[in-house]
């Protein structure tokens, strides 16, 4: 390997270029279409067999090893969120209110620079690497799915990927051998009751009062008809009942999401809202309206292949710990690739050691130490490679 990482020191210069210039010309999921011609460009270039608009503005490049072997995936996402940047890089945002918070910018330069280095190893490779460049992954329904019912994953045998992690130590990488991360799900509930005038309230059926009850026992669903043994959220973010001061509202509507990581108490979540919301809204003779939208899946890894990077990423220079992390609540649509091949995602830590704070992911001063992207890079194509030699 001593020749992949060679290579792959020599590119990282151009690696963080290639972030920078994406993180200071961001495009919002779904918006992505100078980004999408620029990732086609840089693999067209290598040489490499691609194709565009790939469910949407997703794009899948190819390259083809010269010995026979099986097909590895890897993949990196490329959407900016809809944020105004707080930092004063000289690689700045340049477009107002849109901000590389998550570092999707580096997960792309990552593997760009990825499929460089393994370029100039076609020869020796012992089959193909497909590099999936993923649109869409901040906004459900994401780009994951789509790009799958697009063949992106036709032929693959297995699929590797890496979160950047700024609020985990740099030269640290986290994993787990099974549940990763959880699902999403957003629901919606408008109470209709009867509107009145605030000093008559006997008159009206509280709008505002009954939806202030159904927050409060929603979180009875967690605390008491979930197992303990079993994690699971439910959060009401929006509370919107607008109106003149002296005038009750008529309608109340909460917007939230439920995360769970299994599909079991996933399941029992989406029933036991509207149960909450139904015998909240009986008591005080008031309707009600629920919708309930799945968004992605839990992210369950693949044992063996999750244990087989962690082996690969003992020896790779500037990883100094792995640790087995405690499943994230938060998610990702790669669990969509998981359903459909074997293979593993896992955290690389990139907290800026400079940074007297490490702000968090889909923050406006958000921030990564660009090292992260080397140590992401061989971590990835060692796996790769070594994957084929094995099984070959």
């Amino acid at each position: 390997m001593e020749k992949l990482f060679s290579h792959l020191d020599t590119l990282y210069g151009e690696i963080v270029e290639i972030r920078r210039h994406l993180h200071k010309h961001p495009e919002l999921s779904f918006e992505e279409v100078e980004t999408a011609k620029y990732i086609a460009e840089y693999h067209r270039k290598l040489g490499h067999k691609v194709r565009e608009q790939i469910g949407g503005n997703g794009v899948v490049a190819t390259l083809e090893g010269d010995l026979k072997g099986p097909t590895v995936a890897l993949r990196a996402d490329f959407d900016a969120l809809p944020i105004t940047e707080e930092n004063d890089f000289d690689f700045k945002s340049v477009h107002e209110g849109v901000m590389h918070a998550c570092g999707h910018d580096g997960h792309t330069a990552t593997l760009l620079g990825v499929a460089k280095a393994l370029n100039k190893l076609k020869s020796e490779l012992k089959g193909n690497i497909v590099f999936i460049h993923q649109h869409a992954e901040e906004l459900p329904p994401g780009g994951a799915k789509a790009m799958i019912e697009d063949g992106c994953l036709d032929g693959v045998d297995v699929i590797f990927g890496t979160h950047l992690q700024a609020q985990v130590p740099l030269h640290e990488i986290q994993y787990r051998p099974d549940a990763l991360q959880a699902s999403a799900d957003r629901f919606e509930i408008t109470i209709q009751g009867k509107g009145g005038h605030g000093a008559v309230p006997e008159e009206t059926k509280d709008s505002i009062l009954i939806a202030s009850q159904v927050v409060t026992n929603l979180q009875q669903i967690v605390s008491r008809r979930v197992s303990p043994l079993d994690a699971a959220v439910i959060s009401v973010c929006s509370f919107d009942a607008r109106g003149p001061y002296n005038v009750i509202a008529d309608t109340a509507t909460l917007i939230g999401t439920s995360r769970a990581l299994n599909e079991e108490v996933r399941t029992k979540i989406e029933e036991e809202i509207e149960q909450v919301v139904k015998g909240t809204c009986l008591l005080s003779n008031a309707s009600y309206e629920y919708n309930y939208t799945r968004g992605y899946p839990v992210t369950v890894n693949h044992k063996e292949e999750a244990e087989f990077v962690m082996e690969i990423a003992k020896d790779v220079p500037g990883v100094e710990e792995i640790k087995i992390t405690e499943p994230f609540m938060g998610a990702e649509d790669y669990s969509y690739y998981l359903q459909k091949v074997k293979g593993t995602y896992f955290f690389t830590g990139a907290r800026p050691r400079d940074a007297t704070e490490a702000y968090p992911h889909h923050h406006p001063k958000f921030d990564i130490d660009e090292e992260a992207l080397l140590i992401a890079a061989k971590i990835l194509s060692k796996s790769a490679v070594e994957y084929m030699n094995r099984h070959s």
